[in-house]
């Protein structure tokens, strides 16, 4: 079926805001967005025990002005460090050249986690961006920041947590959290 781009556009935003709606077929299933905690749950030891040993990802993302979602495979390596206090993802996209490192900590006096990134390619250790905690099972991580003179919220969120697998899902609000759009979808599963 034919589809102008203010269709698709339209569509793009109706999968950013609707459980299970979707942008193409390749595109990952985008549930609702969890309310922001007024005041999170503070952080504990092992909150991140969840995410050690070898992985499966599928990946979906949607670039800046793109009207599908780029799909492509990834796999990671996950370790609890520090008695529970961090955790370290090594992140490898093969079909990309591309590897990177994820490093979560708690600060044990604030109850707070912070998630750093290392880019392979730079070896820079980025500052914290995202904070945050778990929510009755769910972990939801954000930063406000000004991009282009625009104040962004960008979210992590951290669900569907089971023995065998999880997702991670990256939005972005430009209104105060009344409206998020998905640009980042990875759903993991363990290797056998």
């Amino acid at each position: 079926m034919d589809q102008t781009r203010r269709t698709l556009m339209m569509a793009a935003g109706a999968a950013a805001l609707l459980p299970g709606a979707t942008l193409a077929s390749n595109a990952p299933v985008l549930d609702a967005v969890p309310p922001l905690p007024k005041l999170p749950t503070p952080g504990k030891p092992g909150d991140f025990n969840f995410l050690a040993g070898e992985w499966k990802i599928r990946h979906w993302r949607l670039p800046a002005g793109a009207k599908e979602w780029d799909h492509f495979e990834g796999e990671a390596t996950c370790w609890t460090i520090l008695g529970g206090v961090g955790s370290v993802e090594e992140l490898r996209i093969p079909a990309r050249n591309f590897s990177g490192m994820g490093l979560r900590l708690l600060d044990v006096e604030q109850q707070r986690w912070s998630d750093f990134w290392v880019n392979a390619r730079s070896g820079a250790l980025t500052p914290p961006g995202l904070q945050g905690s778990f929510e009755q099972g769910v972990g939801l991580f954000w930063a406000e920041e000004e991009v282009a003179g625009r104040k962004t919220i960008s979210l992590g969120i951290w669900d569907s947590i089971t023995p065998h697998g999880c997702r991670w899902r990256q939005v972005v609000s430009e209104d105060g959290g009344q409206s998020w759009a998905h640009n980042w979808v990875m759903e993991w599963r363990r290797a056998k």
